[in-house]
C-alpha cells in the first residue's frame, strides 16, 4: 500500500510540472501536499514562497517533523533543511504560528493517536502549550499513569480548567431544570421577566381599562413565585468506565459536582469496572474525582448495583441512574437480578446508554430491551435531558 502511494505521489508530481498554466500557490500547496519525499518531488515557486501567508519552507519543516515519521526517518533532528533542531516543544509553538486553531488541533490528535508522541503529555513545557479541551483532558486521564512531579501537576490545572469549562456550559441549565416550577398561586417579591404572570396582571388591572382609548392602564404588575422543593432525593450515578465511556465518565463526574451543590439532591458517584469506587466524597473537587478513574479492564454490571444497592435507604425517594453500554462481563441473569430488585424496591431506575454532548449510543440492545421490559427507563440523553428527567421525577411528572 505504502508503494502504491508513493507511485502515485510521483505520478501526480509529474503531471504537475508538466502544466504550465498551474497556479504558483496551488503548486505550492501540492508540494506540502506531496512532502519531499517523492522521487520527483515538486519544487516550491519561485521568489518567496508561501501558503496562507507562511513561507513554505516553515510550513514543510512543521508537517514533515510529524508526518516524516511514515518514512522511518529521524525528523526529530533538523527535518531535512539545515535550519534549527526542532523539538517536541518548539514544534508545538511552530504550528500554532503557522497553523489556524482547528489545524493545529488535528496535528496535536495525530502526534498522540497516530505517531504516538506520548512526550506531548510527559513533558511539562509541552503540555503547557497545548490547548485545554475536552480531547486533552480524554487523553491526560487515559495517560496519567506516565506523569509525574511538575507534569502532573501541569495536567491537574488542565482537568481543572477543562472541567470547569463543561460544568459553566451545563450548570445554568440543570439548575434552571432541578430548581422547583413556578408557583402560581404564590406572589413574587422578585421582579423579573422570568416570573411576570400575564394572566393575573391582566385580570387583576381590568378595572383599570379606558374603553375610549383601548387602553389597560395597569396599576400593578404582578409576579409569580418560584418555589423550590428541598425534600431530598437521593440520586445515585452508578458510572461504566471503560474505555468507551470516557466521554460520558467525565460529564457524568461533572454533574456529580454540580448536583452535590444543589439542595434538593444528596448525590453519590460510584464507577466501576471489575472493582467498584465510590467517589462520593471527592463530589466537590472534579480534578480529584477525574484523576481517580482507572479507564479500561473488564465491566461487572451486577456487582456495582450490588453495591449501590446498600446506598439506597430510602428507596421510594431514591433515583438509581445506570450509565453504561450494558456489556455485561460477568453474568446476565446476576444483573438482570439486581436490577428486578431495585425496582421492586420502587426506586426509579434509570439506564442511561449515552451521556456526552452528542448522545451518540452503542449498547446491548438485547440487554437494554430486558431492563426495559421489566420496568426500568433506559434511552440515551445528553446532560441537559437528564436535568430535565430528573426534575420531572422530582416534580411527579
Amino acid at each position: 500500500m505504502g508503494e502504491q502511494m508513493g507511485q502515485q505521489e510521483e505520478n501526480t508530481a509529474v503531471e504537475i510540472q508538466k502544466d504550465p498554466h498551474f497556479h504558483t500557490s496551488q503548486m505550492n500547496r501540492w508540494r506540502l501536499i506531496l512532502g519531499g519525499y517523492s522521487k520527483e518531488k515538486l519544487s516550491f515557486g519561485e521568489g518567496t514562497a508561501t501558503v496562507g501567508g507562511m513561507p513554505c519552507e516553515d510550513l514543510e519543516e512543521a508537517l514533515d517533523f510529524l508526518y516524516g515519521r511514515e518514512q522511518k526517518e529521524d525528523v526529530r533532528r533538523s527535518a531535512g533543511t539545515g535550519k534549527s533542531q526542532l523539538t517536541v516543544a518548539s514544534w508545538i509553538t511552530r504550528i500554532r504560528k503557522l497553523f489556524p486553531r482547528s489545524t493545529v488541533e488535528i496535528l496535536e490528535r495525530h502526534a498522540l493517536d497516530v505517531y504516538g508522541m506520548t512526550e506531548l503529555l510527559t513533558d511539562r513545557e509541552v503540555l503547557e502549550k497545548l490547548e485545554p479541551n475536552q480531547e486533552l483532558l480524554k487523553t491526560i486521564l487515559q495517560l496519567k499513569h506516565l506523569m509525574k512531579g511538575q507534569v502532573l501537576d501541569t495536567a491537574r490545572r488542565i482537568v481543572k480548567t477543562v472541567a470547569e469549562e463543561i460544568a459553566k456550559k451545563l450548570e445554568q441549565e440543570l439548575r434552571r431544570s432541578l430548581l422547583g416550577r413556578l408557583d402560581r398561586n404564590a406572589e413574587s417579591l422578585v421582579a423579573s421577566m422570568r416570573n411576570l404572570d400575564m394572566k393575573k396582571t391582566i385580570r387583576r388591572n381590568l378595572k383599570h381599562y379606558d374603553p375610549e382609548t383601548g387602553h389597560l392602564v395597569l396599576e400593578k404588575i404582578y409576579f409569580s413565585q418560584r418555589t423550590m422543593r428541598y425534600n431530598s432525593w437521593r440520586v445515585i450515578l452508578a458510572v461504566d468506565e471503560s474505555g468507551s465511556m470516557l466521554d460520558s465518565v467525565i460529564h457524568s463526574a461533572v454533574m456529580a459536582g454540580i448536583f452535590a451543590k444543589l439542595p434538593m439532591l444528596d448525590t453519590r458517584l460510584v464507577i466501576f469496572d471489575t472493582q467498584v469506587v465510590d467517589l462520593s466524597a471527592y463530589l466537590e473537587d472534579p480534578v480529584a474525582t477525574l484523576m481517580s478513574i482507572q479507564l479500561g479492564g473488564g465491566t461487572y454490571i451486577a456487582g456495582a448495583l450490588e453495591y449501590c444497592e446498600t446506598l439506597m435507604e430510602n428507596p421510594h425517594r431514591t433515583m438509581m441512574i445506570l450509565i453504561s453500554d450494558l456489556c455485561e462481563g460477568g453474568s446476565t441473569s446476576a444483573l438482570l437480578s439486581v436490577s428486578r430488585k431495585i425496582i421492586e424496591s420502587r426506586a426509579k431506575f434509570i439506564c442511561l446508554t449515552a451521556l456526552d454532548q452528542d448522545a451518540n449510543p452503542a449498547y446491548d440492545r438485547n440487554m437494554a430491551q430486558k431492563l426495559a421490559d421489566m420496568g426500568a427507563f433506559v434511552g440515551a440523553m445528553t446532560p441537559e435531558m437528564l436535568g430535565d428527567f430528573i426534575g420531572r421525577v422530582m416534580n411527579g411528572g
